[in-house]
């Protein structure tokens, strides 16, 4: 295969997959939601937290069957070559989760301070707890497998790899475009978590990283108070705002507000900065 030919199957691949991915995990999570007993006639019934974490199971298996055929089938690859490689990867990890829950605290701690947000109480509740974590963590695995795993690491194939990070992040955002209370400003800071999450994987091809901060930027979010991407979950915290805005984020969460757009670009300066200089340390130990 000439390098021609490689880079023109990268975007095709992804072409390929939209159908039997829609189709595919369609059925799984069709399935998730009758044995769960979800009302599949009434559409803005709300799901319990069991019922979302059946699905979220069942999306998960339908997500890694499909990638996993078009890895062996169209990719000719191993699955664990999406990123899943784990060797020196607990350090990456652990910072996932650190760089999420220091933007959260400071983001809540900001809002009360600005009187954005009013406490109001603690309600913690042990299995809510549980299945807030599994199901976020599934959610995580979830997107950045598809999204930095199977549709960036293809892009690059095509693309320089900036170009293939931004046409990764605009899909991440737009796949959002249905969820409750979104809109442009929303979509746009999806835009640039995009842009976080899918940064480091342009440099490493590993997904550790994605998935540790996705878990981390999402469980946080919920568990202070905030609607995750416009979708109310069990939170530990509960507070109130007198009007919705764009410094509080509204009822899309902190995803919709400013202080989400500066962590986030700060974010990307601050991985964009790291991984530069280790290149460039690695070039001058070899030169």
């Amino acid at each position: 295969m000439n390098e021609k030919e490689y880079r023109i199957k990268g975007w095709q691949r992804i072409l390929l997959l939209i159908l039997p991915y829609l189709f595919i995990v369609g059925i799984f999570q069709l399935i998730g939601g009758l044995i769960s007993g979800v009302e599949m006639t009434d559409f803005e019934a709300k799901q319990t937290s069991i019922q979302q974490l059946i699905v979220s199971i069942f999306d998960l298996v339908g997500t890694f069957l499909v990638l996993w055929i078009f890895m062996k089938f169209v990719d000719k690859e191993n699955f664990i070559e999406l990123g899943f490689q784990t060797q020196n990867r607990l350090k990456e990890f652990s910072i996932g989760i650190l760089i999420g829950l220091i933007i959260m605290l400071t983001g809540y701690s900001l809002l009360i301070h600005f009187e954005e947000i009013f406490f109001i109480k603690v309600n913690f509740d042990f299995k809510e707890l549980i299945i807030s974590i599994i199901l976020f963590t599934i959610v995580a695995i979830v997107e950045e497998t598809l999204f930095r795993g199977y549709i960036l690491k293809n892009l690059m194939c095509s693309f320089n790899k900036y170009i293939a990070l931004v046409i990764s992040s605009i899909l991440f955002s737009l796949m959002h475009g249905f969820n409750p209370n979104v809109d442009l400003f929303s979509l746009f800071d999806l835009f640039l978590a995009g842009i976080v999450l899918g940064l480091s994987y342009i440099y490493t091809k590993n997904l550790w990283f994605p998935i540790a901060m996705h878990l981390s930027w999402n469980l946080f979010q919920t568990l202070l108070g905030f609607n995750v991407s416009g979708q109310d979950s069990y939170s530990i915290i509960e507070f109130k705002t007198n009007e919705s805005n764009l410094i509080n984020g509204g009822a899309f969460g902190f995803e919709g507000s400013y202080l989400s757009i500066i962590a986030e670009i700060i974010t990307i300066i601050g991985i964009g900065i790291y991984y530069n200089r280790k290149k460039n340390n690695h070039n001058t130990v070899y030169n």
